[in-house]
């Protein structure tokens, strides 16, 4: 069910979130091995260098947001009241990839094979998340392990705020809270290990 939204919009409304998050995640994931000379050269905050890729792809996010844009106009989908919380659901997509993208990027320094895990755990996660369906379609004795992942309403409201579709559930703060203890859990860890860095790589 999509509430009346044509599927493909629906669909494509939602891949444009995950899009940008899994991006992110791989990015971020893979920035300190990638820059591992400049590391060994002179000494900077580490931290730097994943936060740096969520500046640049939201210049990508930005061109996918704008052929969504298209494909409204195409449907006759006029966005509602509630765009006004899509700047809040590009924020929590921007932190929930950087959460999951800094802990990869200190995880990688000492365990170098864990890069080439992360495209299976994004490609599981995709289906994990509700693009091309909706979260109510989930059977309400799994909604809480559903909502364990972070992207499940943060997709959600990114889907609600664009085309007034279903509200998120009330487990999307659940989902949130998630988020924001993986980001301070990330942020631990990685200053733990910044200071081996440069003699491990």
């Amino acid at each position: 069910d999509t509430a009346g939204i044509p599927h493909m919009l629906f669909t494509i409304t939602g891949l444009a979130a995950w899009t940008y998050f899994s991006t992110l995640l791989s990015d971020a994931g893979n920035s300190v091995v990638g820059e591992q000379a400049m590391i060994k050269k002179i000494y900077f905050p580490r931290l730097v260098i994943p936060l740096s890729k969520a500046l640049s792809g939201l210049i990508d996010f930005g061109i996918t947001l704008i052929c969504l844009v298209v494909v409204m106009v195409y449907y006759g989908v006029q966005p509602g009241s509630h765009i006004v919380w899509l700047p809040l659901f590009i924020l929590l997509t921007l932190v929930s990839g950087l959460a999951g993208g800094i802990l990869v990027s200190a995880l990688s320094v000492r365990f170098r094979d864990f890069s080439f895990v992360v495209p299976m755990i994004v490609r599981v996660g995709m289906f994990a998340t509700p693009i091309a369906y909706s979260a109510s379609a989930v059977p309400e004795s799994y909604k809480v392990l559903y909502y364990l992942n972070p992207m499940v309403g943060i997709v959600e409201g990114f889907r609600w705020s664009l085309l007034g579709s279903d509200a998120p559930d009330i487990l999307m703060w659940y989902s949130i809270s998630i988020m924001i203890l993986l980001l301070g859990f990330s942020v631990f860890f990685f200053t733990k290990v910044e200071h081996e860095m440069a003699d491990i790589l």
